[in-house]
């Protein structure tokens, strides 16, 4: 039976070429062997669609996962901190589904929550208020308004990813922690959920907090080039290859 696959914080962009063409290859194991990919958010370092102008680089992804799409393999991305802005142009040329999260979906057939994670549980409020103001209406016209060029360089300027290399162990935990609570909280309050599926804390988790009903963090491709793979309802949390 073909299986379901989650994926989150591959960062292109702000990775090693390396890091692409391995992404590249678990994509055509997708394709190979999945039924459906679940893309959590921070696929990209950057994205913004202006209009008919979109960014340049990542050719082999974007057509590997075309070529998902044009096999009827359903692929969902749920835009995070850094990629919250697709629209039209990975949706009507690519073939994706584009959500905004937090995003009641389906997983296994049972009912999922899904979030990239930024924002959510405890700490992180001034980035809940940079948020607010970065996907507001006004704020994406603005940038929108601005030359391609320049808005690249900005949003380059402004991310830390490609800078920081391995994320910082003890916020790494922190967040992890957090999202997890947050995940406690959400099945606590929702009996019908099975799943709360997370990214953003670039570390790989997967726990059971009742029987068949599963908090999932995907993990990253920055360190531990991580995946999520479901067969028959049942999550194991993978490293590629």
């Amino acid at each position: 039976m073909p299986a379901e696959f989650i994926a989150s914080d591959v960062h292109l962009g702000a990775v090693p070429s390396e890091t692409e063409r391995r992404f590249v290859g678990f994509l055509e194991h997708v394709g190979a062997e999945g039924e459906s990919l679940l893309l959590n958010g921070d696929i990209f370092d950057f994205w913004f669609e202006y209009g008919s102008v979109i960014p340049g680089r990542h050719l082999r992804v974007l057509g590997a996962l075309a070529a998902l799409a044009d096999a009827g393999i359903g692929v969902t991305f749920v835009g995070g901190n850094h990629d919250a802005w697709g629209g039209s142009y990975l949706e009507d040329e690519i073939g994706l589904r584009v959500v905004e999260g937090p995003a009641l979906l389906e997983l296994a057939g049972r009912p999922a929550l899904v979030a990239h994670g930024d924002g959510l549980g405890t700490g992180d409020l001034g980035y809940r208020i940079l948020r607010a103001v970065i996907r507001s209406r006004p704020a994406i016209w603005a940038f929108r308004a601005l030359h391609p060029e320049l808005g690249v360089r900005l949003a380059s300027a402004v991310s830390s990813t490609e800078s920081r290399g391995e994320l910082d162990a003890s916020y790494t935990s922190r967040r992890s922690d957090a999202l997890f609570e947050w995940a406690r909280g959400r099945l606590a309050e929702r009996p019908d959920l099975a799943w709360v599926v997370c990214g953003h804390a670039h570390a790989p988790r997967l726990e059971e907090v009742e029987p068949e009903r599963w908090y999932v963090n995907s993990g990253d491709w920055l360190t531990n080039d991580s995946y999520v793979r479901i067969d028959d309802g049942r999550p194991r949390l993978l490293r590629w290859p």
